[in-house]
């Protein structure tokens, strides 16, 4: 407007849609909120006592029954007849065989025929305090507006308009009709005179159906039929799509960008989009909204509501973790963070008291973490009291550099202290179940606004934010079907044939307003890149929109359009994994010499057979797992509960002949010893539920399969005598080539003497056969973890007990199996001899010192082995 004058003159008066009506209407419009609540008051004035719902059932249905008041309103049906219709279409769907109704039949049926009273009175209601809901509004505006031209000799322009509801249609002729007003439209001819373009749809009709457009034709562009590149590209995923928006816009020059829009079909994809930009592209606008809850800090509040709604007497440790871990509070819970991780994880703890939690916390911190995990009693004052106190806690201790978090804390601060409000206005937040019902539905409705050049640089924005603007390129996403157009979801009661009856728009008019934006964002533009995505697996993905399909049907008619189609990957870089190889140095030699000095176990050695370079890891820098609640018991915590178990229920008859008796006493003694090395083991909780009830069983059926497993021994006439049980070992060897001490440890389970032969015994929780024990040859014993592992462990226990006191009895090693308990014992077997002999303990080790030459000489690095796959084996 600026460029068209040459001298000083007022700007006019320009309104949005919405805010024209307001001025049309007289009234102040409320959110669908606050319309709940005034509807719900309503309710409560109408319905008899006994037949009142909650507001937490009523709202789950309320918001419907409200879209469809303000669909009714906009479009200025006839109430009463219209809930009348709808009332007899109701009965007619529940039709019955019997006489008599049913009870329920006829609460529904009274339901549908509450509904103008319902709708009446709502509607006066509103009227009295000068306030309405959108659609109320239009009707109001509808009814007003003559009076408002009889006070208003304004020309009145409207631009830009495509799909008109009744008041609005109506409102516009009135004010054509009375000389005071212009329209224009936005479409171009070659849509207009297509009669079967869904771009034209409305105005079309218009055309046809208003009297004041008799005797005028439409007056249009003619820009669609240009000179256009079109590019339909399509490409996997969401960050698909935003790698693609990002090559595209590399390709872009600098000062082309300021006259290009990336439009998202899907708006979740901005935050995607944003990190895929390219670098050198410094000036972007956002002209659509991030929604709140799309922002980090939304699932902050989500957790504190999760905290109150499960509230009991303790707290689940997930999400006392969760919400420690959260990083809107890495800055105002160091500490205390720390010491309750800690506390949780190495006592196992799967639920905490409020009180642990505190006294786990520093002093400097007990504040916040009082104010975060204290129980509000299903008290929703309270509960939003605390967290209006939260947050002023976190904006106080905010750095200046979090300046965006300070901005979330702030939305998040007005969104609650509308809460507040309602609280304070309306009684019906009885609980904070509904509390949170309530606070979901206005979070999806807040948006988070950005503040950009609004004419410089790359424009980015949602399909609707394109009304009445054009861009020479143009970069369109998601344009899938069930996006672009949206499809025939819609919720609403009313049906579809009672709408088409009476004019209601359905989902043929919502596919004509997509197509309408479609075609607008491509008329103008000279250079158009359509993305859809490839992937079939996601919900509205896979199957590109009719709108690309009608685009290359069209094709033939636009001869000056171009098409390139194109299924591209986002360009990623290329990752080649290679096996690690870390280097023994000086450092590296003091850990391995330490380690040969305390002693190598096992589990040790065989790790290294395994992969060195988990033997690295473990054993030279001392990473070992991390340290987890283990909320359901653990396959090893299982193995160590049976082991304790059966060390303390045989280590009093260690020495003895056993004997039926004996394993009678046991065998009343087992259930209380497992309960009570579960306690010492895993934890004090509760084991009376759940997977940790099934898995306590699976430990006293362990014991006691045992147990039975002993008595048929002793029935078949075995001897048995426990010599040792669970014993420590720990001795030297000396091996040629190594100048420093090196040790071997390991714990035996059991070591008895059966009918004259010395086992030495290792229990396995898992199943185990005899094929892992045997050994057709000693030059693989060192190569095949998977195959030779178990025959080695048993062989370095049975080694150690000889180095240590050479055995005079014949000798067995094994292992008994709990999962593979009928196959008994299962002793090590080298060519089918299962006999140890001074010949086997002279194989064993020669290839025992090959494996630790091999660990302590500084010139063989750690190697990573390239490990079996366990799904193809």
């Amino acid at each position: 407007m600026a460029k068209r004058t040459n001298k000083a003159t007022f700007l006019p008066e320009i309104y949005s849609i919405e805010s024209f009506i307001e001025k049309v209407a007289g009234l102040q419009q409320i959110d669908n909120t606050t319309t709940l609540f005034k509807l719900y008051e309503v309710y409560i004035s109408l319905i008899n006592k006994e037949d009142q719902e909650t507001f937490e059932t009523f709202s789950g249905w309320a918001q419907t029954i409200i879209g469809d008041f303000n669909e009714i309103d906009r479009y200025l049906i006839p109430s009463d007849e219209f809930f009348n219709y709808l009332s007899e279409i109701k009965d007619k769907d529940h039709w019955y065989l019997a006489d008599e109704k049913t009870t329920l039949i006829e609460n529904y049926l009274k339901f549908w025929k509450q509904l103008p009273q319902l709708y009446n009175a709502l509607y006066s209601s509103l009227i009295s305090s000068k306030k309405g809901y959108q659609g109320l509004i239009y009707r109001e505006a509808a009814n007003n507006i003559d009076t408002y031209l009889s006070t208003n000799n304004k020309t009145h322009i409207f631009i830009g308009f495509n799909a008109l509801n009744n008041a609005e249609q109506h409102i516009i002729q009135q004010s054509i009709k009375k000389d005071c007003a212009e329209v224009f439209w936005d479409l171009d001819e070659v849509f207009y005179n297509d009669t079967f373009h869904d771009a034209s749809h409305f105005i079309r009709s218009y055309y046809k159906n208003w009297k004041v457009f008799e005797n005028k034709q439409f007056n249009g562009g003619h820009n669609f039929s240009n000179k256009k590149e079109i590019s339909i590209i399509g490409t996997p995923k969401k960050i698909g799509q935003a790698k693609a928006v990002g090559q595209i816009l590399n390709d872009i020059p600098a000062n082309k960008l300021s006259s290009t829009a990336v439009i998202l079909g899907d708006e979740t994809l901005l935050l995607p989009l944003l990190n895929a930009i390219p670098k050198h592209i410094k000036d972007v606008n956002i002209t659509m909204g991030l929604p709140l809850q799309k922002v980090p800090l939304a699932s902050f509040f989500e957790l504190l509501f999760t905290l109150q709604l499960n509230n009991t007497s303790e707290l689940y440790y997930k999400h006392v973790l969760e919400l420690f871990n959260h990083p809107s509070l890495q800055y105002v819970l160091e500490v205390s963070k720390l010491n309750v991780v800690s506390y949780i994880n190495t006592g196992n703890i799967v639920s905490i008291k409020f009180d642990s939690l505190i006294a786990q916390s520093s002093a400097e911190e007990s504040e916040i973490v009082k104010l975060l995990f204290s129980s509000s009693e299903n008290n929703p004052e309270h509960f939003i009291s605390r967290i209006l106190k939260i947050i002023q806690y976190l904006k106080q201790n905010l750095s200046v550099e979090q300046s965006v978090l300070r901005e979330y804390l702030y939305r998040f601060n007005v969104l609650f202290n509308k809460l507040e409000h309602l609280l304070s206005t309306f009684s019906h937040i009885s609980n904070i179940s509904v509390l949170h019902t309530i606070y979901k539905d206005m979070l999806s409705n807040e948006t988070l606004d950005f503040i950009g050049k609004k004419h410089d640089g790359l424009q980015i924005m949602g399909v609707l934010e394109t009304r009445v603007l054009d861009f020479e390129n143009i970069i369109i996403t998601s344009v899938n079907e069930g996006i672009l157009p949206s499809g025939k979801s819609a919720n609403s009661y009313l049906p579809y044939d009672l709408k088409k009856e009476y004019g209601l728009p359905t989902y043929k008019e919502k596919d004509a307003i997509y197509t309408y934006h479609f075609y607008h964002m491509l008329q103008r533009c000279n250079q158009a890149h359509i993305i859809f995505n490839t992937e079939a697996g996601d919900l509205n993905s896979g199957e590109k929109s009719r709108f690309i399909t009608q685009l290359q049907v069209e094709a033939q008619n636009y001869p000056k359009h171009s098409y390139n189609n194109l299924i591209t990957l986002p360009k990623v870089p290329k990752i080649t994994s290679q096996l690690r190889t870390v280097q023994k140095t000086a450092q590296v030699m003091d850990q391995i010499k330490y380690r040969a000095k305390s002693g190598f176990s096992p589990s040790a050695l065989t790790l290294y057979m395994r992969n060195p370079i988990d033997f690295y890891t473990r054993y030279v820098l001392g990473v070992g797992d991390t340290e987890e609640v283990e909320e359901t018991v653990a396959y090893n915590t299982l193995g160590t509960v049976v082991h304790d178990t059966l060390e303390q229920l045989y280590t009093p008859y260690i020495g003895e002949l056993l004997n039926a008796d004996i394993i009678k006493v046991m065998t009343t003694k087992a259930d209380k010893q497992v309960a009570l090395e579960f306690n010492n083991t895993y934890s004090k909780s509760s084991l009376d539920k759940g997977m940790n009830l099934l898995i306590f069983e699976v430990a006293k059926r362990y014991v006691h399969n045992f147990l039975k497993l002993e008595k048929k021994r002793l029935d078949n006439g075995e001897d048995i005598q426990i010599l040792k049980l669970e014993e420590d070992n720990n001795v030297p060897i000396t091996i040629n080539g190594i100048d420093f001490p090196v040790n071997l440890r390991g714990k035996v389970d059991r070591v008895e003497k059966t009918n004259g032969i010395t086992r030495i015994i290792d229990y396995k929780t898992g199943n185990v056969d005899l094929a892992k024990v045997t050994v057709k040859s000693w030059d693989d014993l060192n190569t095949d973890y998977d195959k030779y592992s178990k025959s080695f462990q048993i062989l370095q226990y049975a080694y150690m007990m000889h180095l240590k006191t050479p055995f005079l009895n014949p000798i067995e090693a094994g292992i008994i199996s709990f999962k593979n308990l009928k196959s008994g014992f299962l002793p090590f077997n080298y060519n089918k001899n299962t006999e140890i002999t001074t010949e086997t303990f002279k194989a064993f080790s020669e290839q025992l010192e090959q494996l630790i030459k091999d660990i302590c000489n500084p010139n063989i690095p750690f190697v990573e082995k390239e490990l079996k796959d366990p799904f193809k084996g």
